[in-house]
């Protein structure tokens, strides 16, 4: 069951809108590694047209418009888009960006080059946004998603931040990955998309103690959902977690990039 899969069962909204600041003040971005990747392998091209799908703060899509592609983003959330269009001005790119689903964007068939989703699969119908991914490329055009995530093992401050979260909101679904996600395959080839790879490395991110409270704010078991009484109390919690156990500022803490990518046939 994917995240978004065990809170829809828990009757729960997940509003990252709510914690649209600390998401994109906190929230790391994909490292310089992944973007060196898709272009080492030819993946993204400059002058090409490409969807962000989910693009939330734009962390994805900032980083292709810096490579010189043309990037469009989507996303439900106008708090979220918001925060993308002040840190593109702040990077000196311009991104177009839309409201909407990635599932039935609205946009024009048989138009871009590459699409990415960052970070978000798991929150759309996967099924639905293959499909519609599928009528957005041209031939020969490209789906990647891609994922980074923090790598909870024993006795880091990963471990112990998760298991903070599920004190405070045990019906969060987010805890102990791996950072791999093999069902993604199964979607692309679903969906007719061939040629399909995976590609992993991992990383060590550095936070300090204060970017490392607001980061898990910005998660989907905190702020997302909780109360902004009950988010206050949880980051108090964390904070002194911290101050005993992980005193070491900044901490350094594992990460997992992993992509899966596939493209259309061409005839």
């Amino acid at each position: 069951m994917s995240d978004a899969d065990a809170l829809k069962s828990f009757g729960q909204s997940v509003d990252f809108g709510k914690t649209a600041g600390d998401y994109a003040t906190h929230r790391a971005g994909f490292p310089p590694a992944f973007f060196d990747l898709l272009t080492t392998r030819e993946y993204a091209r400059a002058g090409e047209q490409a969807l962000d799908l989910g693009c939330g703060t734009g962390t994805v899509a900032r980083g292709l418009a810096q490579m010189g592609l043309e990037v469009t983003g989507i996303d439900p959330s106008p708090n979220l888009i918001s925060e993308a269009l002040a840190l593109d001005a702040a990077a000196g790119v311009t991104v177009n960006y839309r409201e909407g689903k990635a599932e039935a964007t609205g946009l024009p068939g048989n138009y871009f080059d590459l699409i990415t989703a960052g970070q978000c699969w798991h929150w759309f119908d996967r099924s639905q946004a293959a499909a519609e991914a599928r009528r957005l490329l041209r031939p020969g055009g490209r789906l990647v998603i891609a994922h980074f995530d923090w790598l909870p093992l024993p006795g880091n401050v990963v471990t112990a931040t998760e298991a903070l979260i599920l004190s405070h909101n045990p019906a969060w679904a987010g805890a102990g990955g791996t950072g791999i996600y093999s069902d993604w395959l199964l979607d692309l080839a679903g969906a007719g998309f061939e040629g399909l790879e995976t590609v992993s490395f991992d990383h060590m991110q550095p936070y300090s103690h204060a970017a490392w409270r607001g980061r898990i704010r910005a998660s989907a078991g905190v702020a997302a959902l909780l109360s902004p009484e009950a988010t206050i109390e949880f980051d108090a919690e964390l904070g002194g977690l911290l101050a005993k156990d992980y005193p070491d500022d900044p901490l350094f803490v594992p990460h997992r990039v992993w992509f899966a990518t596939g493209r259309l046939p061409f005839d």
